[in-house]
């Protein structure tokens, strides 16, 4: 959830981040060149203060035409600025630098023009970092008793404006960059607060489901919502626990209680049996019924033992484990002349000896049942990654596909095989057993015919997490 929870807020956050960021950037490069305009301004005023007095056409004998061209000049010098100013019939009163004249077009020629209004031109365009050939042209009216005698113009390059505007750019950007590590920082943290009770009740809904009833998720941390969600699932897996354990305790105690009448009355059946003649049918069948019944309760209480009997984990070589099992069926696969072979080598698990142990039985004697004489049963122990597997597999008539999502469950039976001794939990058992210690069973078909069960162990230590609380 975090892989999709986390690049969302990413994402949101850094919309949030560039629309406020280009508006800053913008607001940044207009108040930059804003601050360039009032100079400009503030200089044409000054050169309109000494041009309005200026009169006559010859340098030479005005004196104030002559100090108003050495302030253009130096201004000029100073700045690379080109100023001057014209008369209203575009003629030169004094320029810097000397044949400079008002453009013809453009933004010099429009500023030019609203200055001969009386009033001071319009802002310019705004100038942006990549504008190398952009210059800023201002012009003010210079007016005397009231009339517009001429224009101040200022053609101004725009080098130092764009570098600006660029470094403060960067100090946005940096700006940016700093809060978004920061925000992604914060989302790590919140995603991480908001989930982690999420991950451990998801990790306890597991552990529940696969038999480790007594895990309970600890209702601390993260939000309001989620800490009552906690409660309230540790009171649905209490209320849960208490009714399997209740379900247990009466199978077992069924299984216990039906055992003695049922020893009695086959005891009585077979006193029967002696006063009837050798052979009888009827005696025969009851006889098959009643132990097939015994049978069916002895399995029941093993059942109820195996799913509430907690699982001793230590490291086991699996490998030794599944050759004692071989060798133990091994006469009497002998008996039913099928071959009965161990592959594999030397593998540890953790897993519970004593549970395995039946397991295996119990897997290796379904294999042996529906094994045609003069076929192959194997048993095949191997290390995968983070499990060790036991594969046992036959070669019966196997199971179809339907019939394979359904093995496993309590009491069924393929129809096509009624006649094989059995109850019909023994694979139900193995799945008990191997559930607190965190084995699985699965099914698979084996090619040509036959059926693959895979035993499956993990290779490393159940982890301890805090999340979890084990009553």
């Amino acid at each position: 959830m975090r892989t999709r929870l986390l690049p969302l807020l990413i994402v949101l956050m850094a919309g949030v981040l560039l629309a406020l960021g280009f508006p800053l950037a913008g607001s940044l490069a207009a108040a930059e060149q804003q601050r360039v305009v009032v100079d400009r301004l503030d200089d044409g005023a000054r050169f309109a203060a000494l041009a309005q007095f200026v009169t006559g056409d010859d340098p030479g004998i005005d004196e104030r035409r002559a100090t108003l061209i050495g302030e253009l000049s130096s201004y000029h010098d100073v700045y690379d600025i080109r100023a001057g100013v014209f008369y209203r019939d575009n003629r030169a009163m004094a320029v810097a630098p000397e044949g400079w004249s008002v453009p013809a077009e453009g933004e010099g020629r429009r500023a030019f023009q609203e200055a001969l209004l009386g009033r001071r031109s319009h802002d310019p365009p705004q100038v942006w970092p990549w504008q190398s050939q952009a210059r800023l042209s201002i012009a003010s009216p210079v007016v005397r008793d009231g009339d517009v005698i001429a224009v101040v113009v200022t053609d101004s390059p725009t080098g130092q404006l764009r570098s600006r505007i660029l470094h403060g750019w960067l100090l946005i950007a940096a700006g940016e960059v700093a809060a978004m590590l920061v925000a992604v920082g914060a989302a790590f943290r919140l995603t991480g607060w908001v989930l982690r009770p999420v991950r451990v009740l998801d990790a306890a809904t597991h552990d529940i489901a696969t038999g480790r009833l007594n895990s309970r998720v600890a209702a601390a941390g993260g939000p309001p919502e989620l800490r009552r969600l906690a409660k309230s699932f540790n009171e649905m897996a209490d209320n849960v626990e208490d009714v399997l354990e209740q379900q247990r305790a009466f199978v077992a105690d069924a299984s216990h209680q039906l055992r003695n009448p049922l020893a009695a009355l086959l005891l009585r059946i077979e006193l029967l049996a002696l006063e009837l003649p050798e052979g009888n049918e009827e005696i025969a069948s009851v006889r098959t019924e009643g132990k097939r019944l015994a049978q069916v309760l002895d399995d029941l209480l093993d059942l109820a033992l195996a799913e509430h009997v907690a699982a001793d984990l230590r490291i086991t070589d699996i490998g030794e484990l599944a050759a004692e099992r071989v060798a133990a069926w091994r006469p009497l696969a002998d008996e039913k002349g099928v071959r009965l072979v161990l592959q594999g080598g030397a593998v540890t698990a953790w897993a519970d000896p004593v549970a395995l142990s039946s397991a295996l039985d119990a897997v290796i004697d379904n294999a042996l049942k529906f094994t045609p004489r003069g076929e192959e049963a194997t048993v095949r122990t191997a290390a995968e990654g983070a499990v060790t597997t036991v594969v046992v597999s036959d070669r019966g008539p196997g199971l179809t596909d339907e019939e394979l999502t359904r093995v496993g469950d309590r009491f069924w039976r393929s129809g096509r095989h009624q006649n094989v001794k059995g109850s019909g939990l023994g694979l139900s058992i193995t799945r008990a057993l191997l559930a607190p210690g965190g084995g699985t069973i699965a099914y698979a078909h084996n090619e040509p015919h036959g059926l693959r069960v895979t035993v499956t162990v993990p290779r490393t230590a159940p982890p301890v997490d805090q999340g979890f609380t084990d009553r």
